[in-house]
């Protein structure tokens, strides 16, 4: 008897082993209650496609806030031409940013320029008449107004922090050809003698006409600045010659919204001047002051052409960078008393100047 329950225990055991393994089969593996059949592709490695590098989150957030713009202008000919009596209707093709929920957008001057009635499309359908707030010729800016609800604001970050290297994204209509995304880095971040007064984003985004006043965004959609697809190089007489391949620019971010704020508030910019134009001093640090406007604030200060800028309010003015001067001044409040350290004969002299108002626009 005890042989025969020993016999029946060995039995037992791999029976019972064998239902328990297969029923934590069948609640962990739901292939296997499947009615056809055992499928053993489980014990095989499937693969899956690598993760994707896309900034398709990122254009989500912004590029429902650029729209199109559509500037009309009606040209009458000569009256005095075989043709008068008649007008023409004339078309200026751009970019726009909408930049708050109260309808104001950003673009380019240029785009708007002479335009009689303006017009842009949101990437809803929406077609909206818009009216000029205000622009600035220097940096090419323009603020425009529309009024409807249920606007997307591209999204915004008080300091971008953009470095050269890191990736972007120009987001525009070039050749109204629609929505179109361009992606690069910013090559360089200076005045590239195009600009007095601030520096430009240089990048190697695709920039075509059309795209002008649309978004520069970084990899996660914020804005960091408003592409200008109107820039060209110049030739040894000055004249604009050929735009070149892998070169474009754009507006910085916290250049262009204290563009704009000041623009709605006060419907101009008012940028602090002296008067005065110089030129790097090639031997070391200093500004050479190669013209002086007289009765400016420079002027009546006491500066002198061939004197050497050294200082302004003790902050040195770097070797070979004639702009640095100038940004300063721009960015004081006029109304603003500086302290000009100028060497002048050998001699290192201290002179105060009352900064003036430059309006633009």
């Amino acid at each position: 008897m005890a042989a025969l329950q020993r016999f029946l225990i060995a039995l037992l055991k791999p029976i019972i082993l064998g239902l328990t393994v297969a029923a934590i089969l069948l609640i962990f593996i739901p292939e296997f209650r499947q009615g056809s059949g055992l499928n053993v592709d489980w014990l095989q490695k499937r693969d899956k496609p690598p993760e994707r590098l896309s900034y398709y989150d990122a254009l989500s957030r912004s590029a429902p806030a650029v729209v199109y713009i559509y500037g009309v202008s009606i040209d009458n000919p000569n009256p005095n031409s075989i043709f008068r009596g008649r007008t023409t209707e004339r078309t200026n093709l751009g970019s726009g940013v909408i930049m708050n929920e109260n309808g104001y957008l950003l673009t380019c001057y240029h785009v708007i320029k002479d335009a009689d009635t303006i017009y842009i499309r949101l990437q809803d359908s929406r077609t909206l008449e818009a009216q000029i707030v205000g622009f600035d010729t220097e940096t090419d800016l323009a603020v425009l107004k529309v009024d409807a609800d249920d606007l997307h604001v591209i999204p915004q970050v008080p300091k971008t922090g953009l470095r050269v290297g890191d990736v972007v994204m120009a987001i525009g209509n070039p050749l109204d050809l629609g929505q179109t995304i361009t992606q690069g880095i910013v090559s360089r971040i200076s005045r590239n003698n195009l600009a007095n007064y601030f520096d430009f984003i240089q990048t190697d985004a695709v920039l075509h006409p059309g795209n002008s006043g649309g978004a520069l965004v970084d990899s996660n959609g914020y804005l960091v600045g408003i592409t200008n697809a109107n820039f060209t190089t110049r030739g040894p007489t000055g004249r604009a010659s050929t735009t070149v391949d892998g070169i474009n620019f754009a507006v910085p971010y916290d250049l262009a919204i204290k563009v704009m704020e000041e623009i709605i508030v006060s419907g101009t910019v008012v940028r602090g001047q002296l008067g005065f134009e110089g030129n790097p001093y090639l031997e070391r640090k200093g500004l050479l002051v190669s013209s002086v406007t007289r009765g400016g604030p420079a002027d009546i200060g006491g500066l002198r052409t061939g004197d050497i800028l050294v200082a302004i309010n003790g902050v040195e003015i770097e070797q070979n960078d004639n702009g640095q001067a100038l940004n300063m001044v721009s960015q004081t409040t006029p109304g603003t008393k500086l302290t000009l350290s100028v060497e002048r004969n050998t001699q290192l002299i201290t002179l105060t100047v009352v900064v003036g108002s430059s309006a633009s626009s």
